[in-house]
């Protein structure tokens, strides 16, 4: 398993507990990155996924509730909404993360995490976001 696809992993935990639970962010943070060496690549980049999607979740969720017909991410399911959110924030502000990488990799995580329904939903409203807001170049 690659350093990022471990981060993803473990931001959609970080980003489900606080939803679920609603403990506080750092605290989410600090009791799921005590597993990953301090300075490693995977807790860098999961810190910084988990930290912008906070930091811009109202855009973020916006662009979401656009992209998808007949569902707002107040009612989506919590594991579809906050890889939802890890991908749309993946395509929107970091640019060296090519769109189809960030795309089948927020698949792989809702057929793993979600319901049989997941992948295809998560697929769906990704591809209205690239199209929205991504060019083909990036790719």
């Amino acid at each position: 398993m690659n350093s990022r696809h471990k981060a993803r992993e473990t931001a959609l935990q970080i980003l489900y507990n606080v939803d679920i639970s609603g403990c506080a962010l750092n605290e989410a943070i600090d009791s799921h990155l005590d597993g990953m060496r301090e300075a490693s690549a995977a807790r860098r980049y999961c810190d910084a996924l988990v930290k912008g999607v906070m930091a811009e979740r109202s855009v973020i969720d916006g662009i979401i509730n656009e992209c998808s017909e007949n569902w707002t991410v107040d009612r989506m399911p919590l594991v579809d909404r906050n890889i939802l959110r890890i991908a749309v924030y993946e395509l929107e502000h970091l640019s060296d993360v090519p769109f189809k990488v960030v795309i089948d990799e927020a698949v792989e995580l809702a057929k793993r995490f979600g319901s049989e329904e997941s992948g295809a939903f998560v697929n769906g409203i990704l591809d209205k976001a690239r199209k929205g807001g991504q060019t083909e170049d990036k790719a």
